[in-house]
């Protein structure tokens, strides 16, 4: 079977695609990371493989908290990605100082408040070519 990668929206997650596999590995463990610099110090979201900052490509992998409160949100019902269903609540989650773009899992669009507690529930998708499991950061109201 040929893999077709234009058809595929998720990330390749495995050392063989990605120098922040360590990422999707602790995602599918339940714990979201990030990068901090080795030579500034400075974490950084998305997390990255050199820093913005100074230059340096040495940097720790560091835990960050696994709740935070929604910066902002918006509902989208039509026109989702491949393996979506709608309605599909996107966020910005404010964590640690970090803003993180994510999904918001069972979230009532309705009801739904900036400020308001979540908490980190990873959200599996489409297993890799190879049957890996593929994760993506998603939180869930507290």
């Amino acid at each position: 079977m040929t893999y077709f990668r234009a058809l595929d929206p998720f990330p390749l997650e495995s050392a063989d695609h990605t120098t922040l596999h360590e990422f999707y590995t602790r995602l599918g463990a339940g714990t979201l990371t990030t990068t901090k610099c080795r030579g500034c110090g400075r974490s950084a979201w998305p997390p990255r493989g050199f820093c913005a900052e100074c230059g340096a490509a040495a940097f720790d992998w560091v835990d960050l908290a696994s709740e935070g409160t929604v910066h902002a949100f918006t509902v989208q019902e039509t026109g989702l990605p491949a393996g979506f269903e709608a309605p599909r609540v996107f966020a910005i989650v404010k964590v640690d100082g970090h803003r993180v773009f994510t999904v918001l899992t069972g979230a009532e669009p309705a009801a739904l408040r900036v400020g308001q507690r979540v908490r980190l529930a990873p959200l599996r998708v489409a297993d890799d070519p190879k049957g890996n499991p593929r994760w993506l950061p998603a939180f869930e109201v507290v």
